[in-house]
């Protein structure tokens, strides 16, 4: 089948789409939300939980928990999960794999094509890990598709024939990213991309427990290490009061006990939206320089922006609004759930790959986030000097693109030279990204300054392939950049889909249960104890009426045990809350 999936791979929240005959719709996860939490939780019997089963644990235990691991993709960060340890392309992968169970069930026959979306500010090796978390799923991936571009398709596709410019300011739970797009005449095109891959509503969260813990006289950081539980408590009371003060002036926040627990007399600390604003004024800041810099790029003023669009959901809190539009001197708009946009935007393009008649009129164009190069030598009179980056494809050049340029040989008789290859900046190759490097031999002997051709072709998945030529012979040496000293190689993925085989998880009809389990087993330790004795009942009868195995026994138990939680559970009535 032609059937493709588009993916928001989240910080916080993942979400898949499709492109249907009514456009662009969500696809509901096993518990009807459309969004699924990108959290990943082992519980006692050793069974792997995904979502919200595993965002509930995390709070209660959050040593049997990991989130937020995809700010360590492409890296060689380690996290421990119950004693078991996985790298974040795995944990991706177990996300990855959830919403593939979600499509098919939702289809009712096998899925294994997908777009999945990257931050526009991941690097070559970010990218790259993307990949090998969707190889570890089960999925082909067909294309890496950047945020921001995802948002603006979305945007693009529900206003065919517009012709305008957005600026795209994507602040989700973990990333940001800011893009300048022009639409005209059904094509899309970006024209530069910017951002910061560790800004997010959780730093937002993070920056109020800090402060709470400060006014009590406590260090976040030496909690953090005596006692996680407390720390994972108070940051859900915080995220809870950061949603509640973009509706209200006021808002209280419980600190839980040393030992994470919340005991009569537990300290209640008043946070107001003023305290709020003032708290994480100087992480929002960081949003200033690149949105000063991808309006350069595009060579172009604020007030050539016609329209700038909300993405993400840490962009719902005032004080996010109020410093975009002082920025850009306009009201930003959000017509779109900034939530599920860039999925819905990923399953445009999904359908532009799966050649769709409701978007075969649609042409979309992206840009190279960052600038590639290699390192020279420079000739400086008294002496050479190496270690200097040479650009070879600027940042925000429209890609897949190809470019080529001439280097030469330093001394007489050289045969050999190194290649190194370089993301970033700097003048200085040392400051920017190292991507690997490759000997180029066979270089004719003579006097110095034979020419040696480089060539790189970067393609629309963010996949670099370099091409060195020795003039004189003609021969080529052909080097792509598919992984890094600490990547995976196809072996690495192989053994990585093998051993998550072997993973247990819940199947999806048990999700539902397993969530309410541990969504009630949280509230019981916030209730008084007036109401801990109702919701114990309550859950032994659940518990009764599962290892009774009769269907309809568990609906009703289950619908009792939901009821009370709905009128008792702080944080139950918005399953799909927060930050993307």
């Amino acid at each position: 089948m032609n059937l493709v999936i588009g993916i928001d791979l989240g910080t916080t929240n993942s979400a898949a789409a499709f492109l249907g005959p009514d456009g662009a719709q969500i696809i509901p996860n096993a518990l009807g939300d459309r969004l699924t939490p990108s959290v990943v939780g082992v519980d006692e019997s050793g069974t792997v939980l995904v979502g919200a089963a595993a965002r509930e644990l995390q709070v209660l235990r959050p040593e049997r928990c990991a989130g937020l691991f995809k700010r360590y993709m492409g890296t060689d960060r380690k996290l421990t999960v119950a004693g078991r340890t996985f790298i974040p392309e795995e944990l991706s992968g177990l996300v990855l794999r959830s919403l593939k169970a979600d499509a098919e069930a939702f289809f009712g026959h096998p899925v294994s094509r997908a777009v999945i979306t990257v931050p526009a500010y991941f690097n070559d090796r970010q990218r790259k890990a993307t990949i090998a978390a969707g190889k570890i799923a089960g999925w082909t991936v067909e294309r890496i598709l950047n945020e921001p571009t995802a948002a603006a398709i979305a945007y693009g596709f529900h206003e065919a024939g517009a012709d305008k410019k957005l600026l795209v300011f994507d602040l989700g739970g973990g990333t940001f990213d800011v893009s300048v797009v022009e639409l005209f005449e059904g094509t899309l095109e970006v024209k530069a991309s910017s951002g910061e891959s560790a800004l997010g509503g959780e730093d937002f969260t993070r920056a109020v427990a800090a402060r709470v813990l400060l006014g009590l006289g406590e260090s976040f950081e030496q909690v953090e290490a005596r006692s996680p539980k407390r720390v994972s408590r108070l940051v859900q009371q915080c995220e809870r009061a950061k949603c509640a003060l973009s509706r209200d002036v006021v808002a209280a926040v419980r600190v839980p006990a040393p030992d994470g627990e919340f005991k009569p007399g537990t300290p209640q600390v008043t946070v107001t939206r003023e305290q709020l604003e003032a708290w994480v004024s100087p992480t929002l800041a960081r949003i200033e320089l690149p949105i000063r810099r991808v309006l350069g790029d595009a060579r172009l003023t604020r007030d050539q922006i016609d329209e700038v669009i909300l993405v993400g959901g840490a962009t719902r809190m005032p004080l996010v609004v109020n410093r975009v539009a002082a920025l850009l001197g306009k009201e930003p708009r959000c017509r779109l759930n900034p939530d599920e946009v860039v999925a819905l935007g990923a399953a445009v393009q999904a359908g532009l790959v799966g050649r769709a008649a409701a978007v075969e009129d649609l042409v979309v164009t992206d840009v190279a986030p960052f600038t590639l190069g290699v390192e020279i030598s420079k000739d400086l009179g008294a002496e050479v000097r190496d270690g200097y980056f040479d650009p070879v494809i600027d940042r925000n050049t429209t890609i897949p693109v190809s470019r080529v340029k001439r280097y030469s040989t330093l001394v007489p008789n050289q045969r050999m030279i190194r290649v190194k290859v370089y993301q970033g900046e700097s003048r200085r190759a040392d400051e920017n990204l190292s991507l690997g490097e490759f000997e180029v031999r066979g270089i004719p002997p003579g006097p110095a300054n034979q020419p040696v051709d480089i060539r790189f072709t970067y393609d629309l998945n963010g996949v670099l392939e370099i091409e060195a030529t020795v003039v004189a012979t003609g021969k080529s040496v052909t080097h792509v950049i598919a992984k890094h000293a600490q990547g995976m190689t196809e072996s690495e993925i192989r053994a990585a889909v093998a051993a998550m085989a072997k993973l247990k998880t819940h199947p999806r009809d048990e999700e539902a249960n397993r969530f309410v389990l541990l969504r009630a087993e949280r509230v019981f330790e916030e209730l008084p104890s007036e109401l801990r004795d109702v919701l114990g009942r309550l859950l032994d009868g659940f518990e009764a009426a599962l290892a009774g195995q009769d269907p309809a026994v568990i609906a009703r138990h289950r619908e009792a045990l939901e009821r009370f939680l709905a009128a008792y559970d702080a944080d139950g009535a918005d399953p799909n809350g927060g930050d993307e």
